[in-house]
C-alpha cells in the first residue's frame, strides 16, 4: 500500500495486518491425523478441475450480491470475478484489480489505484467506471445485495480518473480494504445507465462462463487473457452440485469430481483410508448457530435466551456432531484464531442449574419451544437437535426438534420460525461479522436483535485506530452478544474437505471461508 497527495496520511497505511491467523491452519487439526493432506508443488496447467458441491439452489443467481452458500460464493468469486482487494492465506489485504490504496488519517475517505490493461471476459477495459457501477450496485436505495447493510457506511462514491477511485464514508472504517474483499464484491461490467451487467456472468477472472444451470451445474473455460500469472492453472474447471453427502464422497471415491467439500465427518476415518483419497482440513472462522426472533415470544424475555444458552452442552456437540473436528463456541461470533478474540469473556458451558435460574426469571418454572432444523443448516444439525433436547431437558426446558424439508430451508424456515438451526462461514473482521448478522438492520440479521449500546460501540470503533482501544471495544461488542443477543452460538466447525491425489493447491490456504477462501478455482490444479 501506498501513501501519496491529497492530504492523505500514513498512519492507516502503515497499519499491520489486521488478523492474526497463521497460514499454517491448513494442518492437521481436531486431534486427526491427516497423512494425505495434499502438499505444495509445482503447479500443473491443463485439465479439467471438477467440484462436487453441497450448498447449491435452484433460486442461485449469477448476481455476487445474492451469492450465500458455497456453490455460488466459489463460483462467482474465485472463478468469474475479482474483487479490488483479496486476502493473503494469512488474512491480510492485499491488491488485487486495486494495484493500491490509501486513507486520510481518520479512515475516512480512501483513494483505490486500478490496475491498468485487465480485460473483462467480452474484451472491454476494466475501469474506474466499472469499480463506481459495481460498488453501486450494492448500495443503491434499491438494492437486494445482502452487503448492503455492510456497505451502508458508504456516503459517496466517485471515480477520479479512469484508473482512481475515491470512496468516501459517513465516519471512518479502519478496515475499509478487508471489507472490499468480501465474496459478494466481485466486479462487473458497467452497462451506459450506470447499472451493472451481472446476468452474463462476465467478469476480469480466470474462467469464463461457458454453462450455468441453477442448482444442477456450471462450467467455465480458461480465460486466456488473464491477467494473472500463476493463476488460473486447469483449462476448463466443472462445479457440480451434489447437496447429499454420501453422494458427493461416492462421487470423489468413484473419480467423478476432484473435490469435495463437507465430507460428512462421521465415515471421515474410513474415508481419509481410501485409496487416491486425500483430506484437506482448515480450522477458519466457520460456526454454527441457533438464531431465535427476539420479537417472538417466548424469546424476547432475555432470561429464556440466557436459559437456553445454558441449555446446551456444547463440548457435546464437538465430540459427537464434528468428531473433535472443531472447537467449543462461546455466544459471539468471533473465533479463537482472529484478532480481537476476548479471551477474558468466561467460557459458557452446559450448567442445568444457571438455565433453571433464568427461567425463574422469566417467571417460569418449565418451558417448551420447537427447535426448526435440518441438515441442510450444517452437516449433522438434525443430530444436534436432538443432543439440545436432551441437554435442555435436564433444566426443565421441553424442546420438540422439527426436521424440516431441506429444499426451501433458506427460504422458509430461516429468519422465519421462530428458533431454527444455521450456520456461518465468519468473516475476516469482527466489524464485518457484526455488521452483516447483528447490528441494527443488518442484511443477514436473522434475529432482529437491537442492542443501543452495541450498535453505538460498533459505530465508534470502526473509525478509532488506536489498536488497545479497538480491541477493548470488540471485546465488549463479543460481550454484549453473548449475554444479550439472539443468537446461540454451540461450535466453530473446521472445514473439512476431499480431495483427489490429482489434486494440488499451495501449502498455505486462505481460512477465512471455505476452500481456501473461496480461491480454489484459481489456486488449484490437476495432474
Amino acid at each position: 500500500m501506498t501513501t501519496g497527495q491529497n492530504g492523505f496520511g500514513s498512519s492507516l497505511t502503515r497499519r499491520t495486518a489486521l488478523l492474526g491467523l497463521a497460514a499454517a491452519g491448513a494442518a492437521t487439526l481436531g486431534g486427526f491425523a491427516c497423512p494425505g493432506i495434499a502438499r505444495a508443488a509445482t503447479p500443473v496447467r491443463g485439465g479439467t478441475l471438477r467440484f462436487g458441491l453441497a450448498g447449491a439452489n435452484t433460486t442461485d443467481s449469477l448476481d455476487p450480491g445474492l451469492a450465500w452458500d458455497d456453490f455460488m460464493m466459489l463460483l462467482t468469486n474465485g472463478g468469474l470475478r475479482n474483487n479490488l482487494v483479496e486476502l493473503a492465506p494469512d488474512g491480510s489485504p492485499v491488491p488485487e484489480l486495486a494495484e493500491s490504496w490509501e486513507a486520510s488519517p481518520d479512515a475516512r475517505v480512501w483513494l483505490f489505484r486500478l490496475r491498468r490493461g485487465v480485460e473483462f471476459h467480452n474484451g472491454q477495459s476494466f475501469t474506474a467506471n466499472d469499480a463506481l457501477a459495481s460498488i453501486r450496485h450494492h448500495i443503491r436505495d434499491d438494492a437486494t445485495s445482502l452487503s448492503k447493510s455492510v456497505l451502508s457506511q458508504i456516503s459517496e462514491v466517485v471515480a477520479e480518473d479512469s484508473h482512481t477511485l475515491r470512496i468516501t464514508l459517513a465516519q471512518g472504517n479502519a478496515d475499509l480494504a478487508i471489507l472490499l474483499s468480501d465474496y459478494h464484491l466481485g466486479m462487473m461490467p458497467a452497462l451506459p445507465d450506470g447499472s451493472v451487467d451481472w446476468q452474463s456472468g462476465i467478469g476480469t477472472g480466470g474462467y469464463k462462463l461457458e454453462m450455468f444451470e441453477p442448482g444442477v451445474k456450471a462450467m467455465g473455460t480458461r480465460f486466456a487473457n488473464y491477467w494473472k500469472t500463476g493463476r488460473a492453472h486447469a483449462d476448463s474447471v466443472e462445479l457440480i452440485a451434489i447437496n447429499d453427502a454420501s453422494a458427493r464422497q461416492a462421487a470423489l471415491m468413484s473419480g467423478a469430481v476432484d473435490v469435495i467439500n463437507r465430507v460428512d465427518l462421521k465415515t471421515l476415518e474410513f474415508f481419509s483410508r481410501a485409496p487416491n483419497v486425500r483430506i484437506d482440513e482448515v480450522q477458519g472462522y466457520q460456526h454454527a448457530t441457533l438464531p431465535m426472533r427476539v420479537t417472538s415470544a417466548p424469546f424476547s424475555d432475555v432470561n429464556v435466551r440466557l436459559a437456553l444458552k445454558h441449555a446446551v452442552n456444547r463440548e457435546q456437540w464437538v465430540k459427537a456432531i464434528l468428531q473433535g473436528h472443531g472447537s467449543v463456541g462461546n455466544d459471539h461470533p468471533i473465533g479463537r484464531t482472529q484478532k480481537y478474540f476476548n479471551a477474558d469473556l468466561e467460557q459458557r458451558s452446559h450448567d442445568p442449574d444457571k438455565a433453571r435460574y433464568h427461567l425463574k426469571q422469566a417467571g417460569l418454572d418449565r418451558l417448551a419451544v420447537d427447535l426448526s432444523t435440518s441438515d441442510a443448516a450444517f452437516a449433522g444439525a438434525v443430530d444436534a437437535a436432538v443432543l439440545m433436547q436432551n441437554s435442555a431437558a435436564e433444566a426443565g426446558i421441553d424442546i420438540t426438534a422439527i426436521r424440516e424439508p431441506s429444499d426451501g430451508y433458506w427460504s422458509s424456515v430461516w429468519a422465519k420460525k421462530p428458533f431454527c438451526a444455521c450456520y456461518w462461514a465468519g468473516r475476516p473482521t469482527a466489524d464485518g461479522i457484526f455488521s452483516l448478522i447483528y447490528a441494527k438492520g443488518a442484511s443477514f440479521g436473522d434475529t432482529d436483535w437491537d442492542n443501543a449500546r452495541f450498535n453505538s460501540i460498533l459505530t465508534e470503533a470502526r473509525g478509532t485506530l488506536d489498536e488497545a482501544l479497538r480491541a477493548e471495544m470488540y471485546g465488549e461488542l463479543q460481550a454484549i452478544v453473548r449475554d444479550d443477543a439472539g443468537t446461540i452460538v454451540p461450535m466453530f466447525m473446521n472445514f473439512v474437505n476431499g480431495t483427489s491425489d490429482r489434486v494440488g493447491m499451495p501449502e498455505a490456504r486462505n481460512a477465512e471461508l471455505a476452500l481456501d477462501g473461496m480461491k480454489a478455482l484459481e489456486r488449484w490444479w490437476i495432474s
